[in-house]
């Protein structure tokens, strides 16, 4: 039997998934989880083979807690399931650590499939999302200055960002100038847009 994690914040649909993935024959759900901070002790507990995170949950997301599971349980493989294909998170994921990245209006089939296919060592990946993130190219943000337009993307000053961060107002009008500059928009918020369109945050 393959042993598998499921976190999912949207109780209804991790319950749909746990339903749909214990049809199968050779799946069993061991342990499921709403929050990402709930991950790694359910994973440590359950010892799961194959971990579906979703990327948008309380707590801690699926990027964060797939880099999480790399560290605490590396025997582990991570498929991210999640609605928003944007080509910056699938990068990101397999900077991660993870081996599949599949966005969920794909077939239930499919998600299947892609849980044995990662547990054999393959990288299982969303073919549009492949070629979109080919296409896009790596994010030109540093760290920092990801750091800075998240936090302005809510329309934060420049003092609270400052006082946020614990950096100076030159210094967040400094790396919000490069990251407007790189992203070739006209202001903080459409590069903050931008960013998040293209999964850079």
């Amino acid at each position: 039997m393959i042993r598998v994690l499921l976190a999912e914040d949207q109780g209804m649909m991790r319950g749909a998934l746990a339903l749909l993935l214990g049809l199968e024959e050779d799946i069993e759900v061991v342990a499921q989880v709403g929050h990402g901070d709930e991950v790694v002790d359910a994973a440590l507990r359950t010892r799961p083979d194959v971990a579906l995170l979703d990327i948008e949950m309380p707590g801690r997301g699926g990027l964060e807690t797939a880099a999480d599971l790399r560290e605490h349980l590396p025997g582990c493989a991570v498929l991210i399931l999640t609605t928003f294909g944007r080509p910056g998170y699938l990068r990101r994921a397999m900077e991660a650590g993870a081996r599949g990245f599949l966005v969920k209006d794909g077939p239930v089939e499919e998600l299947a499939d892609a849980v044995r296919r990662v547990l054999r060592g393959e990288r299982v990946i969303d073919p549009a999302l492949a070629a979109a993130a080919l296409s896009t190219g790596p994010s030109p943000l540093t760290d920092r200055e990801r750091d800075v337009l998240a936090a302005a993307a809510d329309g934060s000053t420049i003092s609270d960002i400052a006082a946020r961060l614990h950096l100076s107002e030159s210094t967040v009008r400094n790396y919000l100038s490069s990251a407007i500059g790189k992203t070739g928009t006209r202001n903080r918020i459409e590069a903050a847009r931008l960013a998040r369109h293209n999964g850079w945050l």
